[in-house]
């Protein structure tokens, strides 16, 4: 009877040490996540870099579906007088470094995470290049709605792509925690069991 005891206490020590280690290795996985974050802030230049030319080709290969249409840096010549200038706000770093935000404020494993970064980030894309080929349609055409359009897209439509993105995206994944939250309520409970 007292061998069993001892096991039951044995095995009750090394449970908790193996706790203690996970909770260890979660918090520093925590403080990697962040530390990434931080890095982050200073992506944006390269996020431009990166993605203004594929906004400005995938643009054109729409539009060349329906216009003739010529590329010249981060200038699109649809008509001798339609030309569209592909701005750092018309690509959009920010709703991608937001995704990235997001998707690193929550725990997760690797390969989901990866996956959730790739989805999301693929789908604002495609989404934005959809955005400026439809404002580019309404300025070819001269269109009354251009005005009223472009600044919806710009003040309102383009927030709520980057929620409806990331709540699709939490879904698609089976994301349970809520960004940044789940954080401190970890660091939090993890602090009161120590105490």
């Amino acid at each position: 009877m007292k061998k069993g005891i001892n096991r039951r206490r044995k095995k009750g020590k090394e449970n908790r040490k193996i706790i203690k280690r996970e909770s260890s290795i979660n918090s520093l996985f925590l403080l990697l996540r962040y530390i990434i974050l931080l890095g982050l802030m200073f992506t944006l230049p390269l996020i431009y870099k990166i993605l203004t030319p594929l906004t400005v080709y995938g643009t054109a290969f729409l539009l060349n579906i329906f216009y003739k249409v010529s590329i010249s840096i981060d200038i699109i010549t649809i008509s001798p007088s339609t030309i569209i200038q592909i701005i750092p706000p018309c690509v959009a770093g920010s709703a991608y470094l937001l995704l990235l935000i997001l998707n690193l404020t929550v725990s997760m494993k690797p390969k989901t995470r990866i996956c959730s970064i790739l989805f999301s980030i693929l789908v604002l894309f495609m989404l934005n290049i959809l955005r400026i080929f439809l404002l580019a349609v309404l300025l070819v055409n001269n269109s009354q709605f251009f005005d009223f359009t472009h600044k919806l897209f710009w003040y309102i439509l383009s927030t709520l792509f980057v929620v409806i993105i990331w709540f699709f995206t939490a879904y698609l994944f089976k994301i349970k925690q809520i960004p940044v939250y789940s954080d401190i309520k970890y660091l939090i409970d993890n602090i009161k069991k120590r105490k």
